[in-house]
C-alpha cells in the first residue's frame, strides 16, 4: 500500500465538474493499493499518517499531528501509484490490486481513519475519472509505502 501525503491550505475533487468533497485545512492523500496489501498494511499506515507530525506548532516547528490540529483528511485511490516504468515507456500496472479487492480495501481504510479520527472523512469516487485541485501548503509532500517499514 502507498500514499501520497499533501499538507493543504483546501483541496477538492470533481466528477464531471461537479465538486463531490472538498476540505480546507488537513491532508489530501493518493493511496495505492497494490497485489499482496494486507488489512495490516491498512492499520499500520492509518496509524503513520494520523499520527505524522507535520502540522507547526507555535514554535512553527512541525511537532503537530492531524489529531493535535483537528485537520481534515481528503483520501482519493489511485492504482496508478503503482505503475512500473522500468521497460518501455508505458507503464505497467501489473502490480496494482484489481478493482474490485482495491475497492474492498479502499472502503476498510476509509472505516479505519473515521475510527482513528472519530469523525468523517472527505473522499473521491472510487473507479471514476477525477480532477483534484488543492493548495499544498509549505509545499509539504511525502510518500509512504507499507512494505518499506523498515
Amino acid at each position: 500500500m502507498r500514499v501520497v501525503i499533501q499538507k493543504v491550505k483546501r483541496a477538492s475533487v470533481k466528477v464531471n465538474n461537479q465538486i463531490i468533497s472538498e476540505i480546507k485545512y488537513g491532508l489530501m492523500i493518493l493511496v495505492g493499493y497494490e497485489l499482496d496489501d494486507t488489512i495490516e498494511d491498512i492499520t499500520w499506515l492509518v496509524n503513520k499518517i494520523i499520527n505524522l507530525r507535520i502540522f507547526n506548532d507555535h514554535n512553527n516547528k512541525m511537532n503537530l499531528s492531524l489529531k493535535d490540529t483537528d485537520g481534515d483528511i481528503l483520501l482519493v485511490s489511485q492504482f496508478t501509484l503503482h505503475a512500473s516504468t522500468k521497460k518501455g515507456n508505458r507503464p505497467s500496472f501489473i502490480n496494482s490490486l484489481n478493482p474490485a479487492e482495491a475497492n474492498q480495501m479502499y472502503n476498510i481504510t476509509i472505516k479505519e481513519l473515521e475510527k482513528s479520527l472519530e469523525k468523517k472523512i472527505k473522499c473521491g469516487v472510487f473507479g471514476e475519472l477525477m480532477d483534484v485541485e488543492l493548495i499544498n501548503n509549505g509545499p509539504l509532500t511525502i510518500t509512504i509505502d507499507s512494505k518499506k517499514k523498515e
